[in-house]
């Protein structure tokens, strides 16, 4: 299930990340540099070109394949990446947890797709990956990301302080999970 396409919203999809999207995921990276600069750690020049992105996605794919982490895009009607959603940190046994994160064009921001898109990678992560829980957090004054989580389920269990290296200082986040299921561990 988690290798299938999934219509969203405005000629959107959510479908797996390939090696071929590495030159989307430049362009559309160097776009919204400035737009999500305030939510992203401070990235080495070469991140933001084809080749930096081919290097990171060929990593993000092996864990893929190790069953660790699960990466998608959001593509529009012409198949160029306008977002990503990322779990990674994926546990099995008893935990089944997965961490989530996810960004959207600034052009498509504020439109309703990250929260259709979250909610297809939750629905996803229960029916297809058998998690149990999923994890997501926030810089504290990420607004927006938090009414996403807010609208997919996602409650509030803490502020983690100094929690991530953003924007050039350790970062103070809000942190999101939402609970799947209830049920035993199916596989």
């Amino acid at each position: 299930m988690s290798s299938e396409s999934h219509p969203l919203a405005d000629g959107v999809r959510l479908r797996p990340a390939s090696l071929d999207d590495a030159g989307s995921f430049a362009g559309t990276l160097t776009r919204n540099r400035a737009y999500m600069r305030r939510w992203e750690p401070v990235r080495p020049e070469a991140f933001y070109t084809p080749e930096g992105q081919v290097q990171r996605l060929t990593a993000l794919l092996a864990d893929r394949d190790a069953g660790r982490a699960m990466p998608w895009v959001l593509a529009d009607d012409e198949d160029r990446v306008v977002g990503a959603m990322t779990l990674t940190s994926i546990e099995r046994g008893p935990f089944r947890n997965a961490r989530l994160g996810y960004w959207v064009d600034a052009g498509r921001a504020g439109r309703g797709l990250a929260t259709a898109a979250v909610a297809r990678v939750c629905e996803v992560a229960r029916d297809g990956l058998g998690l149990h829980r999923i994890e997501a957090g926030t810089v504290v004054d990420n607004e927006a990301s938090q009414r996403v989580l807010a609208k997919c389920g996602f409650e509030l269990y803490g502020t983690a302080p100094r929690y991530l290296h953003i924007d050039g200082a350790w970062q103070d986040h809000r942190m999101f999970q939402r609970i799947l299921h209830d049920g035993p561990p199916q596989r």
